[in-house]
């Protein structure tokens, strides 16, 4: 038996007065029959843990609340019916039962991976002392559709509140709807744009369901990542979360940032037809069957889980009912810096993967297979480096260290490609035909990452060596200029810190803006002093697309629409793959073109002008000189390769 929290009729109907429109006496029987079923449900809650608590009774007590009726009357046309028809399209919750029958769910739609998430208990105890003092919005990086039943699974692991999770009503279909809606999920339209009033209930479900001190979670992405890197976050729900904080509905709420990765992913090969431009596939249950299928076919090694600290919305945006309330342009620009926070939390907090750093090894060789004591003793000069910074690294990846990890590791990808492996001489040799290019690069693209400003370091390195004048100023400006021209594809931090990164890069050489003020060989021998060189491995197909997009544009329509471009773009890059004025297929992607063109936009060279053609093929230059500077690193990175295989193959003689 469970007994509810009692209260006094003079109070429930001061209640009533005070937050509904109070309209008959039979209404105020109603809200003490919800008030009664309400206080039910939390003493059940405190029964049976955390991890069962969800919202009840949402539709009844919003529209009889009288914000809610007061904001309806100010929307042209709109009615209380259509405003509960759309809530009943939002409608959620959950059960016991839905609960740990999506914890099974889960557990079938991840078989293919070890069976136990892979957390840190630390976050895990931290995250847990947060959501017990303010509601939550779990922003999670996205790069499967896995990731949506991850997220659930981890709260049930761990024994902490369910979240509420957004979902396009694109995934509501057959049994599916039904199923999820009673597992947590809410169905949210594609496109609002148009109707207000749909808006307004979305906005104020969101703000009722925060005040109730419930989670949130969607992808702070907003969809899949199909590269491989993080996405540039989305801010149209964050937007409603900030208008209920403001207006007073929860004195803080904490943006907790969840970092999903995993040692391998079956959705690469869509993701590489997707590069190569294919249409994406309709969901639907024949779609459905055949991606849970897929997932059992055979192993695809471990999911990764971390909870960075929260970011709170109160330090962003000041206290409720605040200036921002008044300020359009200043909320936005605060919800912009606190998002970017959430998501640099989150990369941070993204471990390194095994398979990350084999397939951006082997990228690198363009088609030259390598032996198992090759791959074993190039790729310790990455795991050194992810040491010194204290880079977080999966369990995979610590496994390199040994000769019997890297072949675990080769094999694994060699399993079910991208990478493929030779055994019919005297030992196994592993390489990446040209056609499994684009699936590789999405596992070296959740690694970059770890190594971008270090990669940034080299480039900025081989400017100098080329530039007259003070070699320092130079350096420290094609660093910027770097940053500039990659902010479309990653994160950084802000110029300051991101500045500072650098130099704290650049200790690894003592006095090392005397010797960089000398040039010449004095910054060969810092190059070559350098491990591990990353820029060719990491950075070079992003330039090579953002080259093939300004070469298009030099005969371009000054306002040459985003699909010609790409269509253009397409044709010419495999032109360049035929002559070899590309490295690789790689940098031949539609979602590589879709950056390279925000990149020529925010360049100011997809707009009428008296100079464009000028400024384009200045562009243009800038990018093949930059293309310059990766040869030479590159040639720098093969020769200490040669080296060190030279010396090994004298330990081995001498055996």
């Amino acid at each position: 038996m469970v007994a509810g929290e009692s209260a006094k009729v003079s109070e429930l109907r001061q209640q009533w007065r005070d937050t509904t429109v109070a309209e008959h006496k039979r209404d105020f029987a109603q809200f003490v029959s919800r008030r009664a079923l309400l206080a039910l449900a939390r003493a059940e809650y405190r029964i049976l843990g955390p991890q069962y608590k969800s919202p009840r009774l949402v539709k009844p007590e919003m529209l009889a609340s009288a914000r809610f009726r007061a904001g309806l009357d100010r929307i042209p046309g709109a009615t209380v019916e259509d405003a509960g028809k759309m809530l009943d399209e939002l409608s959620t919750g959950w059960s016991q039962v839905s609960v740990d029958l999506v914890s099974v769910l889960g557990r079938l739609a991840s078989r293919g991976f070890d069976p136990e998430f892979d957390y840190d208990e630390y976050q895990v105890a931290a995250m847990r002392a947060a959501l017990e003092a303010h509601p939550a919005v779990l922003l999670f990086s996205h790069r499967s559709y896995i990731d949506g039943v991850v997220v659930p699974v981890a709260m049930q692991d761990n024994r902490l509140p369910p979240v509420h999770m957004f979902g396009g009503i694109n995934l509501s279909f057959g049994l599916m709807g039904p199923l999820m809606r009673r597992s947590g999920m809410i169905f949210i339209r594609r496109n609002i744009g148009n109707d207000p009033l749909y808006k307004y209930v979305l906005k104020e479900y969101v703000g009722y369901v925060v005040e109730k001190r419930f989670n949130l979670s969607w992808s702070i992405e907003g969809t899949r990542s199909r590269t491989g890197k993080m996405l540039p976050p989305k801010l149209g729900l964050m937007s409603y979360v900030a208008d209920a904080y403001l207006d007073g509905r929860s004195d803080d709420i904490l943006l907790q940032g969840v970092s999903i990765c995993f040692d391998q992913l079956h959705e690469i090969t869509e993701y590489a037809a997707y590069a190569r431009g294919a249409e994406k596939t309709p969901e639907g249950l024949r779609w459905l069957y055949n991606f849970i299928k897929a997932q059992g076919e055979r192993n695809f090694g471990k999911i990764y889980v971390r909870f960075p600290e929260a970011v709170s919305m109160r330090q962003y945006l000041g206290a409720p009912h605040g200036e921002l309330t008044q300020d359009p342009a200043a909320k936005r620009l605060a919800l912009q810096k606190m998002s970017f926070e959430v998501a640099w939390r989150i990369l941070q907090a993204t471990p390194v993967t095994a398979t990350g750093l084999v397939s951006a090894l082997l990228l690198t060789t363009r088609g030259t297979a390598l032996t198992l004591d090759q791959l074993h003793h190039t790729l310790q000069d990455s795991l050194d480096y992810l040491e010194r910074k204290q880079s977080p690294v999966s369990t995979s990846a610590l496994r390199l260290r040994s000769r019997e990890g890297v072949r675990a590791a080769a094999d694994a990808l060699s399993n079910g490609h991208p990478v493929t492996r030779v055994d019919s001489g005297r030992e196994p040799v592993w390489y990446i035909a040209p056609d499994d290019e684009h699936a590789a690069a999405f596992y070296r693209n959740s690694v970059i990452h770890a190594f971008l400003e270090t990669s940034i370091v080299e480039l900025a390195l081989a400017h100098a060596k080329h530039a007259e004048g003070d070699r320092v100023a130079a350096f420290w400006a094609q660093a910027m200029r770097l940053r500039d021209l990659l902010k479309f594809d990653f994160y950084f931090a802000d110029s300051t810190a991101f500045r500072a990164n650098i130099a704290q890069e650049m200790a690894w050489h003592q006095d090392w803006e005397d010797h960089l003020g000398v040039g010449g060989n004095e910054i060969d021998a810092m190059l070559y002093a350098k491990r591990p060189l990353m820029s060719d491995a990491m950075l070079r197909v992003f330039f090579e697309a953002y080259e093939i997009v300004a070469d298009v544009l030099r005969d371009a329509p000054p306002d040459i629409g985003p699909e010609e471009l790409t269509e253009l773009a397409l044709g010419l890059g495999r032109q360049f793959v035929a002559q070899g004025r590309v490295r690789s297929s790689e940098p031949v992607s539609t979602l590589l073109f879709a950056t390279a063109r925000q990149v020529a936009v925010d360049q100011e060279l997809i707009a009428p002008a008296a100079d464009l053609a000028e400024r384009r093929v200045a562009f243009r230059r800038e990018l093949r000189n930059i293309l310059r500077d990766f040869d030479y690193v590159e040639q720098i990175a093969r020769n200490q390769f040669v080296a060190r295989e030279f010396k090994a193959r004298q330990g081995r003689d001498r055996i």
